[in-house]
């Protein structure tokens, strides 16, 4: 049965690494660590694809690309991004509209948000208006806290097309 609208849920968490950029929503942010991973470790990317493809029960973003196949090493998340935005269009839904969470306790990236909104909109050929993102903290705990990694939570409504 397919229904008028389906919500999904993404996480992702990535360690920091010496030696890469640091790219967040499509966009290279100014940091002396990137994240570490098989692709370019986009971690808010990446749980807006596990949002997107969770809300139609389509699997999670190691199923369709795996960390094991050399074709997805180094790939911009834009790329797998738009690869997800096609494969739920295909399957009769958009995106209604998208909330998104980055924990990270540096660097700030406020000043970021708006261009990685506009970034996340353009992939998805949707309004600015249908995509929030927002960042805090975690206080000093965990492992964000202790600046050894982001975490990212994503939520999506897909509406049927």
């Amino acid at each position: 049965m397919k229904l008028d609208y389906r919500i999904g849920f993404g996480y992702d968490v990535h360690q920091f690494a010496d030696d890469r950029k640091f790219m967040l929503g499509g966009i290279e942010i100014p940091f002396e660590r990137g994240l570490k991973g098989h692709s370019d470790a986009d971690a808010l990317l990446h749980s807006i694809c596990d949002a997107m493809l969770g809300s139609l029960a389509l699997g999670d973003i190691g199923k369709h690309f795996p960390d094991t196949d050399p074709k997805y090493k180094g790939i911009s998340s834009k790329i797998l991004l738009t690869e997800v935005n096609n494969l739920v269009e295909s399957e009769g839904y958009k995106l209604g509209n998208l909330d998104s969470t980055i924990v990270l306790q540096r660097p700030k990236i406020a000043t970021h948000i708006e261009s990685i909104r506009k970034m996340i909109a353009s992939i998805l050929f949707c309004d600015i208006n249908q995509i929030s993102v927002k960042a805090t903290t975690s206080e000093w705990m965990g492992f964000v806290g202790e600046e050894k990694g982001i975490k990212v939570i994503s939520t999506v409504i897909m509406v049927k097309k």
